[in-house]
């Protein structure tokens, strides 16, 4: 008598070719039996838990014997600068705020003191240039464009790095940083609102996106569905004038006149549109969500409308709480400057409480 098969009825082990097949992504049968089968897949490649980019966190800046490079695209940072609304008006609040409480007997001029206060909020690192008289003197101090200032090897050495021009070295001992700081290096400072430049950034793909759907023309699918008698060529003639209302010059009446016709022989159903109003208002609410908290900026200081009848709250109280939680912590980073100096360059006047 002869055994009975064991594999009947179940899935039989996969071969290492099967294996190797199925790991790349294609389906492949478990048990080629010609009959009702297990079918095993895979999707897509194995993803490392720490992707190869943070590689760069355990390396120092690069340098090219003369200036270290940043760890992190300037260039980047300066157009996403403008990627999202709550982004930027949440810098220039800050920026505006800043400048405001800056007191004139300062050796820094407001318009100045403000350009700083940007570059340290955009992209982590502030500078300022010492402009001496003959008999050594200090003057003023002058802002210098954090885009193109370099951090030299040696102590105190900066250099100019327009890019398009020839790149010149400050002189020594002139040029003084100040930096956010970073837990991987200590050449230059990095901006706090890292965690959400990817939700601006999406912030700025989901309203191009929007533009875009309306520039030309689909603004939403949608079945045109139409029963009944229609004369000949009267279908060819709704195709055709649908046909010529999308993409420029759009969202023309069509006009349809069918002899016997009845109720609701022609219907438009749309499938896309609610969908992707509410995929588009989901997008720009979340990531606005996300920069805002980023910023620790409060809702009603950017002018942004309450979503429920209770409002945000008393503007005066928010903006009380803003300025001493977010505002007086950054005074204090720019008074590192006198210490640099060695001297009383920058104060701030004492701000009277608004709700007091």
């Amino acid at each position: 008598m002869s055994k009975p098969n064991r594999s009947r009825g179940r899935a039989g082990r996969m071969s290492r070719q099967e294996s190797a097949v199925a790991a790349g992504g294609a389906i492949v049968v478990a048990n080629d039996n010609r009959r009702k089968s297990i079918e095993a897949f895979t999707f897509g490649d194995p993803e490392p838990v720490n992707s190869r980019a943070t590689m760069l966190d355990m390396l120092e800046c690069w340098h090219n014997q003369r200036w270290y490079e940043p760890p992190i695209s300037l260039d980047g940072l300066s157009r996403s600068f403008r990627a999202s609304p709550h982004h930027s008006s949440a810098i220039i609040l800050k920026r505006n705020m800043l400048a405001a409480s800056l007191d004139p007997a300062s050796l820094i001029s407001r318009r100045d003191f403000a350009a700083m206060v940007q570059d340290y909020l955009v992209l982590g690192n502030a500078y300022v240039q010492e402009v001496r008289s003959r008999l050594g003197d200090l003057m003023r101090l002058d802002h210098v464009l954090a885009k193109y200032t370099r951090r030299g090897l040696g102590g105190g050495s900066f250099w100019w790095v327009p890019g398009h021009r020839s790149e010149v070295e400050f002189e020594a001992g002139t040029v003084h940083q100040i930096m956010a700081p970073d837990i991987n290096q200590e050449i230059y400072g990095l901006p706090e609102y890292l965690s959400a430049l990817q939700s601006a950034l999406l912030n700025e793909n989901a309203t191009l996106f929007r533009r875009r759907y309306y520039e030309n023309g689909s603004h939403a699918g949608y079945i045109l569905y139409a029963t009944g008698q229609f004369d000949d060529g009267d279908v060819d003639a709704m195709r055709d004038a649908l046909k010529r209302s999308k993409g420029p010059g759009n969202f023309r009446n069509l006009f349809v006149h069918a002899a016997d016709g009845k109720e609701n022989g022609i219907k438009i159903l749309p499938i896309a549109e609610v969908g992707a109003k509410d995929e588009f208002l989901g997008i720009k609410n979340t990531t606005r969500d996300d920069v805002l908290a980023a910023h620790r900026v409060p809702p009603q200081l950017l002018g942004i409308v309450p979503a429920n009848a209770g409002g945000f709250g008393d503007v005066t109280k928010a903006t009380d709480a803003f300025f001493e939680l977010e505002i007086e912590p950054l005074q204090s980073v720019f008074l590192e400057i006198n210490d640099l100096l060695g001297r009383e360059a920058v104060r701030f006047r004492v701000r009277s409480l608004a709700g007091g």
